[in-house]
């Protein structure tokens, strides 16, 4: 009996220690990052920020918005700093109407694929000035 109570302890702290393991591995990469910026006017530079390189978000998720002119919407566009030729471009996406409010990340996204640490903004196309919330 001594023996079985032994074995099933065993086995117990050998499952214990394999989860105790199993989150340490994915540490690595932490969940999302969310910034607020205020936007630029049509192809110009509101606030900025740098994906984070740290996080495990790979696109810029666009998830509140808040158009300060009263209209209840705009379009907006996300645009990535290229340092090696000193520019500012507009991501492939282009601008995306989008009503105010809150979105899950997924929904809209200004940019994807972009790489940890890169410098980027948000543009508006009818007049800048407006609140976004970036998830990176």
């Amino acid at each position: 009996m001594n023996r079985a109570i032994l074995a099933s302890a065993l086995a117990l702290a050998s499952a214990a220690t394999c989860v105790v393991l199993a989150p340490s591995a994915s540490a690595a990469a932490q969940s999302c990052v969310t910034t607020t910026l205020t936007t630029g006017e049509r192809e110009g530079v509101g606030s900025t920020a740098y994906k984070s390189s740290t996080s495990s978000c790979r696109d810029l998720n666009l998830v509140y918005a808040h158009d300060k002119e009263g209209w209840g919407d705009d379009n907006y566009a996300g645009r990535l700093w290229h340092s090696s030729g000193g520019y500012w471009q507009t991501c492939s996406a282009g601008y995306i109407g989008i009503f105010d409010g809150s979105y899950p990340v997924d929904k809209y996204l200004p940019c994807t694929d972009v790489a940890g640490g890169t410098k980027f903004t948000i543009a508006s196309y009818w007049a800048g000035g407006d609140t976004v919330k970036i998830t990176h």
